[in-house]
This record gives C-alpha cells, structure tokens and sequence, in this order.
C-alpha cells in the first residue's frame, strides 16, 4: 500500500499529538482530527460496506460495486468505507449510511439490486421499508424518528462486545482511525512504564485463560518462556482456525489487524522476544491481505522494528502461511509447520515453552488471547477481572451456527448461559422447531442436549461437566436432527484430518467411523444375530473411543472420541434404536428408510412411478401404487416428487 506525503504526514501527526499523549486531553486541532476520525463530525454522507469474508460471501463484493455506481451516476459525493463483520450473519450484506449531523442507520440483506432505493430514500433524508436493521443511538446526532436503536436489538443486547467493539467500525487498513481509537496506547505505555515482568503480572492479575481451548493461565506460558534462560526466544499467534462452523480469529482478523499485531507485540515485549509468528492458513486470503498491509504499515511507523520508540526493543514479526490442515492448529505440529518440516505433532514434554521453535522457548496463543491484551494494560486487570465470573474473567466469542434464526459471531460475559445465547441472542431454533442439542468446541468437541440449556458458559463449570469450550464453535441442532449422522461427519472429518503419525487415532478414527457407518445402514440379514453383532459394534466403539482417547499423541485424537462419548452418554437411545430397530427417528440415516405408499391417499397419478429409478413402483392410472421392498434402494425420489403426501417413510 503506497501513502502518499499527506497521509504519512497525519499518521506522524496522531503519533505525536494523540498515542503520546496519556492524559486524554487534547488541544482543539488534535480534537478536531480524532472527531472526524470517529465520525463524531461528518463533512459528507459516509456509507459503510461490510466487506468481511462472510459478507462477501452473501454479495457485499457487489452491494460495494452497486454503491459506487450510483454515487458515479448520480454525481454525488459521499465516502465510501468498508468495514469487517459486526456478527449478525444472517443479515448480510450490510450497509450503513450515515449524513452530517444524523445518527447511523443500518440496512441488513442489502443486495445490490436494493442499493438503488436504498439510497435514494437517505439521500432524501427519508427512510421506510422492511430492511432496516436499526440505528447506532448517539447523543451527538439526531435519531431517525421510528428506527429501533440497533444495541436494544436482542441479538445485541446481551452482548458485551469489547473484542468485536471496532469490528464493523473501523476501517481495517486505517491505521489512523485505530489511532484514534487510543490504538497502540497500550503497547507504547508498556514499553515506556513497565518491565516485562511487570506486564506479566498485570495479565496474571487480570485471570486471563487462553481461548484455544485448553484454558490455560496466559501469564503462566508467559512467565515460563520469560524466566527461561535462552539466547532467542519466540512468540507465535495460532490463527490456523480450522474447526467446521467456527470462524471468530478470522473476523477478528479482517475486522481490525492492529489490535492483534499490538497484543503480539506486548506479549513479545513481555517474554522478552525479538521474533514473533503470525500462523495463518492461506484459505483466509482476505484476513492474509488485510495482516500483510497492517504489519506493513507498523514497520513505516515503528511500531516494529529496531528500538521501537527508542526503549531498547526490537520486534521483527513474520506472517507464515499454513497449507490448512486441521492438525496445524496443536502448537507442536505448527511449530514444525514453521520450521519448514511436514506439520506433525510430539510427544510432550518437552514442552514449547521449555523446547519450541528452532528448539528455543515458545509461547502459543491464539487470536482472541492476544486481542485481549491492549484492552487490559489500556483499562487495567481489575476492569477486566470485573468482567465474567470468578474463574473465567472476560468476554467469551462463540460462532453461532446451525438451526438457529440469528447465525453470527457472538461476544458474550463469562457466567451468561446456554439458553441466554441460543434463545435471546440467536432468536431460537428456526421453523418453530424444539432444540435437541449443541455441539461445542468443533468437530472434538461435545454434544450437550437439551435438558442443559442451563449450563454456565465457564471453564470450572465446563471441566466440572467434562465438557471442553474449544475455540468457541458452536453448533445448534434442532429435533429433526440424526445425532448419529452428525456424530459420523464429525467422525469422518477427524479421520480424515488426523495427520497419521500415531496408531490409535489413524486407525482408532476410521474404526469409530466404519463402525458407525455401519449402524446407519439396513443389515444384509434381518436375523436377531446381526443385530447382536451390530450391536457388539456400539460397544466397541464405547471401548475404542476411551483407548483412542487415553494413548493418542497428541490434542486432536485425545479429543477426537468426544463427540462419540458424549453421544452415547445423553443419546444411547438413539444408537439402540438404528441397531435394534434398523430406524432412524429423524428420517436421515437413508439407508433405514423404508417408503410406503398410503393407498387411502394415492391418487394414482403415475408421476412416483415414473420418477423411481429401479421400477420399484407397480400401479394403473388413476389407482393407488405399491412400491416392492425387494427392488426399492430408499433413494426418496418418490417421497420427494408426490404432490399429494401420500408416501410415509416408516
């Protein structure tokens, strides 16, 4: 990114007038610069875009397009700003417009065939229609008369976004705007006031727990690695998120790179480090371009480098892409990722931060871990320990997906509950439907049904419960749900991921995944005796799923039974009645549906019969059909092309 003389000039300007200065008060001009910075003061109509990647991924690229055209038509001046997600996916794409003197308002599923009218109304200063979101109440600007104040909506309204608080805000390539946001004022108040070893007691006393999954104490890795006698030590930030359905480093990456890059750099600054990885995978292109001109832009500005800011340290932070394997998330096979090495993990001890990468000490954290690390040298340990309950201090982020009616990235208070973020913030589970269960923690993580929708989003509670919070997926299943089926694509896709260095998860997994393949599919022989054997089938898998558990290498078989384990403990059911009685209740297993045509009901209209691949349908016009079990292969075509529901699947 090339800026011009003006630019750098204004950047120097906010280093000098607006990071330099702790005292919060400023003289006019620098007021002046930080207002328009916040939008406080508008000289001209500003629209936002939200260009993540999800709002890419529902047409923002030409909502974006859309937006220019017919600024360029109709000869209007107005800025045009593209911004990360804010979390309500479901909404994309949005677009928020803003004028001189009036509050922001924000328009969901704003596809660039609505740009046209959209636009139209505000620049007439008049606004109607069913695809306002609401507006961003602010005592500076006039509300818009009848527009619901977007933070009572309740998907946010239970939320306490202070990670996601820039996200959709802020411009990720402005390193300006993230300076008026008091950006890097944490990183320069470290480096002017505190030793590293203080640093790492401000972030003890904080409780911060790292968000990968494991929970671990932050300033524990950090104490280790900083007491470590070593020539070179390392910090690496773990970005290879890789879990189905789990998505929050990746926004918080696209959403605002610097907060991340300053977390690094004070925790670097902490452990005594002068090289730090950023581990990303290569799939998260937008994320990828969007760290590469942040980082850029901190090496104009010395933010990294030799000496920063003349206290003696020195930074260098290298962006490595991962080829996007799912077991490039456990810290030992990214080390070796980084190394250059195939990304298999070791046995531990040693372990990273005794032994890491190139063989000096290493500290692991991933995003959301370091993204706290401004907010609390900027706000103080105490703020942030005010925040969540006892043993787990701070906010929680969750990708909320599944059969839910608010999908998104969500940021909530430790303490909140399960009900609290399904229910109030994700809106309930779609079509009326009842909640059957949630997956959280990713492919390996574990089912929690129903019957816990009270469960307390906390790491005690959670151990308490032998449950694992993972990195934050979590996957809402409503009633109509296979719990097997959902269990054998989790299956599936661990043993496909498992690297294969260890024998009980690369055989362990395609066992767990053959033996509940088997069990979704009709017997061959229909006597009592296959079923036994099918059944032998379960217990073994009980069996295997605790052996693949206690003698795996490394995280991902250790926690690559859970999904199993957990299914047989709240589901048993379920799995007796796919061997016993050779049915799926939910209707998805294909291979155990039997179709009947209902003769009271069949109008003999021939279209089945017509449809059915294998002629298993017989019937004349105008009288009721039957279908042969002997030739039907349960495809459903006929189910799925009768007008008149006269099929049953039994």
């Amino acid at each position: 990114m090339k800026l011009t003389e003006q630019a750098i000039g204004r950047t120097h300007f906010l280093i000098d007038n607006v990071l330099k200065n702790f005292s919060g008060e400023y003289n006019p001009e620098t007021q002046k610069e930080i207002d328009l910075l916040l939008r406080r003061h508008l000289v001209k109509p500003l629209i936002y875009v939200g260009t993540g990647t999800c709002g890419i991924a529902a047409g923002a690229g030409s909502t974006l397009q859309a937006v220019h055209a017919y600024l360029e038509r109709n000869q209007l001046d107005a800025d045009v700003v593209e911004v990360g997600c804010v979390g309500l996916c479901s909404a994309e794409p949005l677009l928020d417009f803003q004028v001189p003197g009036k509050a922001r308002v924000s328009f969901q599923k704003a596809t660039a065939n609505k740009v046209d009218d959209i636009l139209d109304e505000c620049f007439h200063n008049h606004i109607s229609g069913q695809d306002i979101l609401g507006q961003v109440a602010n005592k500076m600007h006039e509300s818009w008369e009848g527009v619901p104040n977007i933070q009572e909506l309740p998907f946010f309204k239970k939320q306490q976004r202070i990670l996601l608080f820039d996200c959709g805000e802020i411009s990720p390539s402005s390193l300006d705007e993230y300076l008026a946001r008091d950006g890097y004022k944490a990183f320069l108040k470290a480096l002017m006031n505190y030793p590293p070893d203080e640093v790492c007691s401000i972030i003890g006393q904080s409780g911060l727990r790292g968000r990968g999954g494991g929970g671990f104490l932050t300033s524990t890795k950090w104490n280790s690695v900083r007491m470590a006698a070593s020539d070179q030590k390392y910090i690496i930030c773990n970005a290879d998120e890789s879990d189905p359905g789990a998505y929050m480093d990746r926004a918080l990456v696209e959403g605002n790179p610097f907060r991340l890059i300053e977390g690094l750099s004070i925790a670097a600054y902490a452990i005594g480090s002068s090289k730090a990885y950023i581990y990303i995978r290569s799939e998260y292109a937008l994320a990828v371009k969007r760290l590469n001109e942040a980082l850029e832009m901190a090496r104009e500005f010395g933010f990294l480098g030799e000496n920063i800011f003349n206290s003696g340290f020195n930074l260098q932070i290298i962006l490595r892409e991962g080829p996007g394997a799912f077991v490039c998330g456990e810290e030992t096979a990214l080390i070796k990722s980084i190394e250059g090495r195939r990304g298999m993990p070791r046995t531990k001890p040693p372990f990273p931060y005794e032994k890491g990468l190139f063989g000096k000490p290493t500290v692991v954290n991933n995003v959301e871990t370091l993204t706290n690390v401004p907010l609390i040298l900027l706000h103080g340990p105490h703020w942030f320990k005010s925040i969540g309950t006892k043993s787990s201090s701070g906010t929680k982020l969750f990708a909320l997906t599944g059969d839910i009616v608010n999908t998104g990235l969500v940021e909530v208070p430790f303490g909140i509950t399960l009900e609290e973020i399904i229910f109030e913030i994700g809106g309930g589970i779609k079509n009326q439907k009842s909640l059957k269960a949630v997956q959280i923690g990713g492919p390996s993580g574990t089912l929690v049904p129903a019957e816990k929708r009270d469960l307390q989003i906390d790491f005690g509670t959670f151990q308490d419960q032998h449950l694992i919070m993972g990195s934050g997926g979590m996957v809402v299943m409503d009633e109509d749900t296979c719990i097997i089926d959902m269990v054998k694509y989790f299956i599936n896709f661990l043993q496909n991921e498992s690297c294969g260095k260890c024998i009980p998860c690369r055989e362990g997994t395609n066992r767990m995944y053959e033996i509940l393949n088997e069990i979704t599919q009709r017997p061959a022989q229909t006597d009592e005796h296959k079923s036994l054997s099918r059944f032998q089938g379960v217990l073994q898998l009980e069996n295997l799923a605790k052996v693949i558990k206690e003698t795996s290498l490394c995280g991902l078989g250790k926690t690559a039974p859970n999904p199993v384990l957990s299914a047989l403990e709240y589901f048993r059911d379920e799995f007796e009645e796919h061997v016993f009685e050779r049915k799926c209740r939910a209707n998805v297993c294909r291979n155990l549906r039997t179709f009947v045509i209902s003769a009271e009901r069949c109008t003999g209209c021939m279209v089945c019969l017509k449809k059915c691949p294998v002629d298993a349908i017989v019937g004349a016009a105008r009288e009721p059909h039957f279908i042969i079990p002997q030739k039907c292969n349960d495809c459903g075509i006929c189910y799925d092309v009768c007008r008149f529901s006269a099929i049953d699947i039994i």
